[in-house]
């Protein structure tokens, strides 16, 4: 069994900064690719940001790239979202996810966080 808990969501004004982290407990992560999703009220959940445990590319959605950027900690087995220039359409709730494939579609997600809000006023 994975355990993944978010924090660092918030309310931020567009243009501002947040980071996320995602404390990752339980069986060894090292196979898994990680990833941040995000689901805002009435739409489809969106893959945000992946990266594999133990090595290789990183990947993003089209609406973040540039803005966002995934990180690893493996000393701290936390997983990071850096998000940079946000806008209002960045509002949701972010989910950290891990996958045994490096996948962008939420259903292929063997295990999720609570999730955390993320609120960018205009």
């Amino acid at each position: 069994q994975v355990r993944l808990v978010e924090s660092g969501g918030g309310l931020v004004q567009a243009g501002g900064s947040l980071r996320l982290s995602c404390a990752v407990s339980g069986r060894t992560v090292s196979s898994y690719f990680m990833a941040w999703f995000r689901q805002a009220p009435g739409k489809e959940r969106e893959f945000v940001a992946g990266i594999p445990w133990i090595r290789g590319n990183t990947r993003y959605g089209d609406s973040v790239k540039g803005r966002f950027t995934i990180s690893k900690d493996k000393d701290k087995s936390t997983v990071y979202l850096q998000m940079d220039s946000l806008k209002p359409e960045d509002t949701a709730v972010y989910y950290c996810a891990a996958s045994f494939h490096v996948v962008v579609h939420p259903e292929r997600y063997t295990y999720w966080g609570q999730g955390t809000q993320v609120t960018v006023s205009s």
